[in-house]
């Protein structure tokens, strides 16, 4: 997990090292799904952190 203060963004990777994104989605609740080439899930991202 990586926490940018400036930005106010969490960013969670689920693979050691992280896996590069090749599409994603955003939620209602401004979280981003990334999701690799096979469709599989190898992050997110989560938007004002701080204000959860």
């Amino acid at each position: 997990m990586v926490y940018d203060l400036g930005a106010d963004v969490l960013y969670i990777d689920f693979n050691n090292p992280p896996q590069s994104a090749e599409d994603s989605e955003i939620t209602d609740d401004d979280i981003v799904i990334r999701y690799n080439n096979a469709d599989a899930i190898v992050g997110s991202t989560i938007l004002n952190a701080s204000q959860r």
